[in-house]
């Protein structure tokens, strides 16, 4: 539909008389080649789409791969903890930390990450995935590659952590005042099995069918960070296509974009399903 409007819209807003009909087949040319591999040539880099999407689309996705593991990991650390230990001390702190999380966008995050551990620490390198001087298939050359992917990564990974430790926190809470939790104590089950077992189980549910939404997100984030560190991602190379009008890339990388989404949201679908036995896939 949106297509549809936009195409109905154009002879409009560029004061031409475009042919409808023509820009219909041309559409569906566009579409059935996207859908069979043949994504065109990039004006820019005078090579075909496909290649330059192969190359970055595997930093991105080692980039996501990494940061999703950072997130899910401190989050159910972080939430378990402040989850059976609420209003204590601990339980402060990390909501402290969450709500200054929630608060902080991911550019800004990003900006004094560089500045603080790259300029004033020099830990880690401020852009890029690889030094360029590093012969390409050494051992020196993957270590140098993580290198690279840890900042950047950790940026991506802990700006999400904020949400699901809250949630995960708010949610074992919840969990652990409800009826099922007095049965169980009242049959002498011990505390720890009541919490991994029946409180912690029930409320990892919901984190589980995040799995589908966090891909759609990891497209979103590494654009800003891709582009914040020079990272050769699909999100640095979108904005960058866009700058040099490059309407082949851009085009295959939005329809991309828009694929992950709605596979994104079906994974979500399948995965409540799978978890939640009370949800019937039919």
């Amino acid at each position: 539909m949106v297509v549809f409007f936009l195409f109905m819209m154009m002879p409009r807003v560029m004061g031409t008389d475009y042919d409808l009909a023509i820009l219909w087949v041309e559409y569906k040319k566009w579409i059935v080649s996207f859908l069979t591999g043949d994504l065109g040539m990039s004006s820019y880099y005078r090579v075909p789409v496909s290649m330059i999407l192969r190359e970055k689309m595997t930093n991105t996705l080692v980039l996501g791969i990494v940061s999703l593991l950072i997130t899910y990991v401190l989050s159910f650390f972080m939430g378990r903890y402040a989850g059976r230990n609420p209003n204590t001390m601990g339980d402060r702190l990390i909501s402290g930390l969450n709500y200054t999380g929630l608060s902080l966008p991911l550019i800004v995050v990003s900006v004094y990450s560089i500045y603080f551990f790259s300029f004033e620490l020099n830990w880690f390198p401020s852009n890029g995935s690889v030094d360029i001087t590093v012969p390409e298939g050494t051992w020196e050359y993957w270590l140098d590659r993580v290198h690279h992917l840890i900042l950047p990564a950790t940026v991506l990974g802990i700006v999400g952590t904020a949400t699901y430790t809250q949630f995960l926190r708010d949610d074992i809470v919840e969990n652990s005042r409800k009826e099922f939790v007095r049965t169980a104590k009242s049959i002498g089950l011990s505390e720890k099995r009541i919490y991994n077992v029946h409180i912690l189980k029930n409320s990892l549910i919901p984190i589980v069918t995040f799995l589908g939404i966090d891909l759609v997100n990891i497209v979103n984030g590494a654009i800003i960070v891709e582009t914040i560190f020079t990272y050769p991602g699909i999100g640095q190379l979108f904005i960058k296509s866009i700058n040099m009008r490059d309407h082949a890339m851009v085009m295959n990388l939005t329809m991309m974009f828009s694929t992950i989404m709605i596979i994104g949201n079906m994974i979500s679908d399948i995965l409540y399903g799978m978890v939640d036995p009370r949800i019937k896939l039919e």
